[in-house]
Parts: structure tokens; C-alpha cells; sequence
């Protein structure tokens, strides 16, 4: 990726590639779409077209769009996202100049300030199973686990989770929690906090508390719904 490339720049290459490629860009740029919170109705304002055009392309009842109609919606949903504020923007393009794909880090952030971690729990709604070492943060990354574990190099995989100190990793995709707490063994320093993403208390890892007490680190579980809890991320702090 560019140093000098612009964060729009590198997600509409981003966007446009996948749907270009996709076995179904209609399903791909309903996923676009809807990453964006845009309705068929506002994208179809934007390509000053009827909202049945939009729906044709996303449900395949059209022929699959070209490259010119492509790079027309992937312009609208970033002009809309910048008339919003830039959210969207912003949020890939900490993802995508971290090095990592958005099907695998869906949110990356640094505060300017250390906040409680006790706020953070707060604000997405999780619950704290074991306290930690550190009762604050300074930043927080989302991660699939399951797209972390089967798409990242041992070295990504090092880097996404040992650059990770001094944070809050959300897992989610998790079933239990086992996967992600055993592969954070072999990382060090090891994150302030850990929450595991989609379960209650109940479905955790029998040993999952016993690991975040050796390594130090609280551990939580949330149950909020994944657009919900991004939602709140991009508010926070």
C-alpha cells in the first residue's frame, strides 16, 4: 500500500477489487453497502437511479456490473460516508495501514488517553469474569478469530496479537473462547484485557479463567450484537 495514498483511496481499490472478483458482486456490494449503514434507497439517490436498479444488481436479477458501475457505487457509498463524517473511512483505514484484510480486524483504535477499563466494558456491554493486572487501556482492536486463525501467517498472527499490549482484544466468532486465550500463551506482553465476543457466562472455556489469571489480564464476555458493539467503538472514548 501507498505511503502517500489516501485512506479513500486505498478502500475504493479495496471495494472495487473484491466486488470485480467476487463469485456474486451483487452479495459483495450488498456487504459494502450495508458495512456502510446505506440504505438501497440513499445509495440509489446518490446514482441518481431507482432503488429496483440497486436491488437487481445486489440480488443477481441484473447482469453482474461492470467496472464503470462498480467504480460509480463505490464512489457513492465513500461520498455519503464523507457527507457522515468519514466513520467508515476512518475505521478501514486503521485497519488496512495496520496490514491486516477488514474480514479479519473488523475495528482498530488508538485513544489519546488511557481510559478505565471498567468505562470500556461499559460502553459495549460486557461483563468482567476475572480482573486483571492493569485497570486501564489505551486503545482496542477488533478481531474474527476465526478468519485470524485460518488466514494469518504465524507472523501476522504474532504481530496482530503481540503489538497488542496495553489494550482490549474483542474476539469474536468464538465458541468457547479456547482458540484465541491459548494462542495469546504464546505472545508476550500479553493484552490488558481480553473480552470474548457472542457468549455468556455460561459457554466459557472451563480453564479460561485460570489462563487470564496467570497472564494477568481481565477477562470478559459480551453478548451485544457485533454492529451494535461497532457502533459504540466508534463513539468511544
Amino acid at each position: 500500500m501507498s505511503g502517500d495514498r489516501s485512506p479513500r483511496a486505498d478502500l475504493a481499490e479495496k471495494i472495487a477489487g473484491e466486488v470485480t472478483l467476487s463469485d456474486d458482486p451483487g452479495a459483495t456490494l450488498r456487504k459494502w453497502r450495508t458495512d456502510f449503514s446505506v440504505s438501497q434507497t440513499d445509495l440509489a439517490r446518490e446514482l441518481d437511479v431507482s432503488s429496483s436498479v440497486v436491488s437487481d444488481y445486489e440480488s443477481g436479477r441484473r447482469e453482474s456490473p461492470g467496472i464503470g458501475v462498480v467504480s460509480r457505487i463505490v464512489v457513492a457509498l465513500l461520498d455519503i460516508d464523507e457527507r457522515r463524517g468519514g466513520d467508515r473511512i476512518r475505521q478501514y483505514g486503521r485497519v488496512l495501514s495496520a496490514g491486516f484484510e477488514s474480514d479479519v480486524v473488523y475495528d482498530l483504535r488508538e485513544y489519546s488517553a488511557t481510559v478505565p477499563i471498567t468505562r470500556f466494558y461499559g460502553a459495549i456491554g460486557a461483563s468482567e469474569l476475572v480482573s486483571g493486572t492493569f485497570e486501564r487501556i489505551s486503545g482496542h482492536t477488533v478481531i474474527n478469530s476465526i478468519e485470524a486463525i485460518t488466514t494469518l501467517s504465524s507472523d501476522e498472527f504474532y504481530r496482530l496479537y503481540g503489538q497488542s499490549t496495553n489494550r482490549a482484544l474483542v474476539f469474536t466468532d468464538v465458541t468457547r473462547g479456547e482458540s484465541p486465550l491459548v494462542a495469546l500463551r504464546v505472545v508476550t506482553p500479553t493484552p490488558n484485557a481480553v473480552v470474548l465476543h457472542g457468549l455468556g457466562e455460561e459457554a466459557v472455556w472451563e480453564h479460561a479463567a485460570d489462563l487470564a489469571r496467570i497472564d494477568g489480564f481481565s477477562l470478559a464476555v459480551c453478548e451485544t450484537g457485533l454492529e451494535e458493539l461497532l457502533e459504540e467503538l466508534r463513539e468511544f472514548p
